[in-house]
C-alpha cells in the first residue's frame, strides 16, 4: 500500500509539474526573494554543462573560471547546484570551479544501485579526471560536505584542501533521516516544480529520498574515519544548526589531524545562505593559508 501511494504521488507530481514550462530563473529551496534577472543558471547552463558517465549513471557538472581547480558539492535531498551560487560567483574569479550535481539531483541520473558515499566519491573522481589532472580544493555543504570527507579519505592525493559546511560526525540513531515527497512539495512547491523540469527521471524522486535516508540512517563517521583525512580541513556550521551543534562541529574538527573550526553566530543549517559575508570571511584566509 505504501509503495502504491508513492507511485500515485509521483505520477501526480510529474503530471502537474512536468508539463509546465520551466521557470525562467532558478531558485534554491525556500528562497524568499526572486533571483536576479542576470543570475547565471548554475545547474542548468547549457553553455558550460557536461556529463560524466560513471557505472550506471550520468553525472552532470559545470565548469566556471580559470586557475587552480576547486570542486563544489551542494546539499542533499533539498539541495541544488544553484544554492551554491554565491560561492561559484566569488570563487570563479580566481579558481576553475567544478560544480557537480550529485546523483538524483538536478540534471544528474540516479542510477540503479544503492547510494553510498564511496559511490559519490567515485562519481566526483570521474568528473575531476574529465576536467583536470591537477589536485583539487573541495567545498561541500551538508551531504556535499560528507561527500567531500569521503573523497579526501579515499583519494588523499587528489584533495589538497577541504571545506565542509554543516557536516559533522554521524552514528546510527543519532538522527532520524526520513524524507517524503509530499511533505517536501508542501514546503516549497515552486522549487519542486523547477526541479521536476530539470530532473531526467522525476518519477524516481521518492526513490532517491528513500535511498539517501537509508544510507544516512546506517552511516557511521567516527574518529577512525576522520583520522584518515590528512588534508587541511575547515569544518563550519551555524551555531543554530540543529543537526550540527557547535559542540559536534568542534569535536568533528578535533578528530581530523589538520583542521580549523568556523562557527557562525545566529545562523542555521543553510549558514552561507543566511550570512554569506561571514562564511566568506572564514573561507578566504583558509584558502590563502
Amino acid at each position: 500500500m505504501k509503495s502504491l501511494f508513492f507511485i500515485v504521488l509521483n505520477f501526480l507530481l510529474l503530471h502537474t509539474y512536468g508539463q509546465q514550462q520551466r521557470p525562467k530563473q532558478l531558485r534554491h529551496f525556500m528562497q524568499s526573494v526572486a533571483s536576479p534577472a542576470n543570475a547565471i543558471q548554475y545547474g542548468n547552463n547549457p553553455k558550460t554543462g557536461h556529463y560524466a558517465t560513471v557505472g550506471d549513471a550520468k553525472i552532470y557538472y559545470e565548469v566556471y573560471g580559470k586557475g587552480k581547480p576547486l570542486v563544489i558539492f551542494h546539499g542533499g535531498i533539498f539541495g541544488s547546484t544553484y544554492e551554491m551560487h554565491q560561492f561559484i560567483d566569488s570563487l570563479s574569479k580566481k579558481y576553475q570551479v567544478i560544480a557537480v550535481s550529485t546523483r538524483g539531483h538536478g540534471k544528474s541520473y540516479l542510477g540503479t544501485e544503492a547510494i553510498t558515499y564511496e559511490q559519490k566519491a567515485n562519481d566526483v573522481m570521474a568528473v575531476i579526471n574529465a576536467v583536470t589532472k591537477d589536485s583539487v580544493i573541495v567545498l561541500g555543504f551538508s551531504d556535499g560536505g560528507y561527500a567531500g570527507y569521503k573523497l579526501a579519505s579515499m583519494y588523499p592525493g587528489t584533495v589538497k584542501k577541504l571545506i565542509a559546511i554543516g557536516a559533522t560526525e554521524l552514528y546510527p540513531r543519532l538522527r532520524n533521516f526520513s524524507f517524503d515527497v509530499q511533505q517536501a512539495v508542501a514546503l516549497d512547491s515552486v522549487y519542486w516544480k523547477q526541479q521536476y523540469n530539470l530532473m531526467p527521471e522525476p518519477q524516481r524522486l521518492q526513490e532517491m529520498f528513500t535511498k539517501l535516508g537509508s544510507m544516512y540512517n546506517k552511516l557511521t563517521l567516527d574518529s577512525a574515519f576522520f583520522q584518515t583525512i590528512q588534508c587541511p580541513t575547515l569544518v563550519m556550521a551555524g551555531d543554530k544548526d540543529g543537526g550540527n551543534p557547535p559542540q559536534r562541529v568542534v569535536h568533528t574538527a578535533q578528530m581530523i589531524p589538520h583542521s580549523l573550526v568556523g562557527v557562525i553566530p545566529n545562523c542555521g543549517h543553510g549558514v552561507f545562505l543566511e550570512n554569506f559575508p561571514a562564511v566568506w570571511a572564514c573561507v578566504v584566509p583558509f584558502l590563502k593559508q
